[in-house]
């Protein structure tokens, strides 16, 4: 698990306050995603949910990903890059730290097609 601490404390509260944001990290946790799935889990627009995601991406809490959908052909899907993210009291006010995730979504394609193909 890779930790860094260079997040924008303040957008990563926001987007934690933010049901939508929230729902995106759990949809996204195990799985890629696709925007339109990610919409109709989520119960919100498509354009709610780029814009979500692009919060999301510039605070490195989710990544795009080129994948191959055998009806529609390539389309970029999500996957959430976050293990855990801390709030931690100090004497100087709460801190955050972000957790991320060792193996890209990437890496997660690799081995559930080799997991798949035997």
């Amino acid at each position: 698990m890779a930790s860094e601490a260079s997040v924008d404390q303040r957008e990563v509260y926001s987007l934690l306050d933010d049901e939508y944001a929230r729902q995106i990290l759990i949809e996204t946790y195990e799985e890629t995603r696709s925007a339109r799935a990610l919409s109709e889990a989520c119960d919100a627009s498509e354009a709610t949910v780029y814009r979500r995601l692009e919060r999301l991406r510039e605070q490195d809490l989710v990544e795009t990903v080129q994948e191959v959908d055998p009806d529609r052909g390539p389309q970029q899907v999500y996957a959430a890059r976050l293990n855990r993210v801390s709030v931690d009291l100090t004497t100087s006010g709460f801190e955050v730290s972000v957790d991320y995730v060792d193996e890209t979504a990437a890496d997660r394609l690799t081995r559930l097609y080799e997991e798949l193909s035997g």
